[in-house]
C-alpha cells in the first residue's frame, strides 16, 4: 500500500497538537523588530530612484546600481518571521533548529543571541536528537528536513515549526510523483546542500522509489554515457564509486535509468538545469527511439523546478549587465558563502565585469582600501582572498546585487563602506567628502 501523500505524512492527530506551518499570528507584535534589523533607508532611497544613485563630481563620482531583484525574497522573510514569532510565542521553552535558517551569518548569528540553538548533522549529514524532549521546540529551516529527521523528531514528540519554502515544496511534489510512478529522480543540485538532501529523501516514501544526484553538465553526461554504452563510459564500478553519496541505496545503474524524472535544487542556475533536462531527454531518445511503440513520456519526464525569486535575480543580474549604460566597472555580490543562490549570482556577474562576492558589509575595510572575498566559483572550502586598490581610480559605476538570504541592511553597509573607500560618505540628503 502506498503511503498516503502530505508534506511529511505526519498523522493528523499529532499534527494538529505539535505541527506548525501558519505563523503564531504574531506578526504585528515582531514587525518592528525585524524593520529595524534588517531594513535600509538607503537601499530604499537607491532603489525609489529608480536602483542608481551617484556621489561625488568629476573623478571622485561613484554610481551605484541596483540589480532590480535582490536581498531577501518571500520565502526567507517567511522563515526569518516565523523563527522571530517562534521565540516570542514559546519564551519559556528551549528552541532547537535544524542547520541554519538561511545561509547568512548575520540572521544565524542573530538567532544565536536569542537563544536558539544550532543543530549540526554529522559528515553524513544525520542529527543527533539525543538531547531533545517532548518539551522542546524545533524549527525546521527554509530549506527542509529530511523525512527521516522528520519521523524522528516527530516520535520524539516535540513542537515542530516549519519554515520550509514553498518552492522547495513545489518540488518535492514532483520527486514524489515519480517515486509513486516509477521514475528515477535525477536531481540536479549539490549533494550535500541541506535543501537537495530534503528533496532527494521524499523519493524514498515509496518502497522502490529512488533517486541521482548530478552536480553539473559533465556529471549529467557521465550518466547518460553510461545509459548508452558510449565508449569511454564508466564501468559499472566506476559509476558506483563516483556517484557513491548521491544515489539512494541499492541503486542500479542498469536497472534504474530507464526512466528518469528531472528535478533540481531550488537555487541553481536556471540555464544550467534547462540545458541537463534536454541533454536527459535527447539520451533517453537515442537509447529507447528505436522500440517498437515508443513513447518518451514513458521514459522521461522533466518541470522546471527554478524558484520564481532566484529566477528573478538571476534575471535582473543579466538586464544589468547587458543594459545600454554597459555593464558596471566593478560587481559586488553580497551574501553567505554557503548559499547557492549567491554563488550562482556571482559567477552569472563574473561574465561579465571584475566579480567580488562578500560574506557579509564587513569584508570592506575603507580604513586599509581592502576588501576580502571568494573569487566566483570557487569551492565552498576554498579560503578568502584580500585584494587592495580593488576599486579602480576616476569615475566609477559599481554594481551590487545580494542572495535570497541577504538583508537590505547590509546592503546598505556595503554601499556606505564602499564609498568611504573612494573618500565619501552618505549623508541624509546629500554626501560630502570625508
Amino acid at each position: 500500500m502506498h503511503p498516503r501523500p502530505g508534506l511529511y505524512d505526519a498523522p493528523r492527530t499529532l499534527m494538529e497538537q505539535t505541527y506548525f506551518r501558519r505563523g503564531f499570528g504574531l506578526r504585528k507584535q515582531i514587525e518592528p523588530l525585524i524593520r529595524s534589523e534588517y531594513h535600509s533607508a538607503l537601499v530604499e532611497r537607491i532603489r525609489a530612484n529608480g536602483y542608481e544613485e551617484s556621489w561625488g563630481d568629476g573623478d571622485a563620482r561613484v554610481t551605484v546600481r541596483l540589480a532590480e531583484e535582490f536581498g531577501f525574497c518571500y520565502g526567507v522573510d517567511r522563515a526569518v518571521e516565523y523563527a522571530y514569532e517562534t521565540r516570542t510565542q514559546f519564551p519559556g521553552r528551549r528552541i532547537f533548529l535544524l542547520g541554519e535558517i538561511i545561509h547568512n551569518p548575520h540572521v544565524n548569528r542573530r538567532l544565536t543571541d536569542m537563544g536558539v540553538v544550532f543543530l549540526q548533522p554529522d559528515a553524513q549529514g544525520r542529527f543527533d536528537f539525543g538531547g531533545i524532549v517532548p518539551e522542546d521546540v524545533v524549527i525546521l529551516p527554509a530549506f527542509g528536513a529530511t523525512v527521516d529527521d522528520f519521523r524522528r523528531l516527530q516520535a520524539i514528540g516535540c513542537i515542530l515549526v516549519d519554515t520550509t519554502c514553498g518552492s522547495v515544496l513545489n518540488v518535492w511534489k514532483r520527486v514524489e510523483q515519480y517515486a509513486r510512478d516509477g521514475y528515477t529522480a535525477l536531481i540536479h543540485g549539490k549533494h550535500h546542500h541541506e535543501e537537495t538532501r530534503a528533496t532527494a529523501s521524499q523519493a524514498l516514501k515509496y518502497p522502490e522509489g529512488r533517486f541521482l544526484i548530478v552536480r553539473d553538465m559533465d556529471d549529467t553526461r557521465r550518466v547518460m554515457d553510461y545509459l548508452e554504452g558510449r565508449p569511454g563510459a564508466m564501468t559499472r564500478e566506476q559509476f558506483l564509486a563516483h556517484f557513491a553519496e548521491k544515489m539512494s541505496a541499492g541503486f542500479d545503474p542498469d536497472l534504474h535509468l530507464s526512466r528518469i524524472g528531472v528535478a533540481n535544487q531550488t537555487t541553481m542556475l536556471s540555464g544550467d538545469s534547462l540545458g541537463i533536462a534536454a541533454e536527459v531527454g535527447r539520451s533517453l531518445q537515442r537509447r529507447f527511439g528505436g522500440e517498437p511503440g515508443f513513447d518518451i513520456g514513458q521514459h522521461f519526464r522533466s518541470f522546471d523546478t527554478i524558484c520564481s525569486a532566484t529566477q528573478e535575480r538571476q534575471d535582473a543580474v543579466e538586464k544589468l549587465m547587458s543594459g545600454p549604460e554597459g555593464a558596471p566597472d566593478v560587481m559586488v555580490v553580497i551574501g553567505g558563502y554557503n548559499s547557492s543562490n549567491t554563488n550562482h549570482l556571482a559567477v552569472l556577474c563574473a561574465r561579465h565585469a571584475v566579480t567580488f562576492h562578500v560574506a557579509d558589509a564587513s569584508c570592506i575595510d575603507p580604513e586599509r582600501g581592502t576588501i576580502r572575498f571568494k573569487p566566483a566559483g570557487t569551492p565552498l572550502d576554498a579560503p578568502e582572498v584580500e585584494a587592495e586598490d580593488w576599486l579602480p581610480a576616476g569615475p566609477l559605476v559599481v554594481g551590487l546585487t545580494a542572495g535570497a538570504s541577504t538583508p537590505n541592511v547590509r546592503i546598505g553597509e556595503a554601499v556606505e563602506l564602499l564609498l568611504r573607500v573612494r573618500g565619501l560618505q552618505v549623508q541624509e540628503e546629500s554626501v560630502a567628502t570625508a
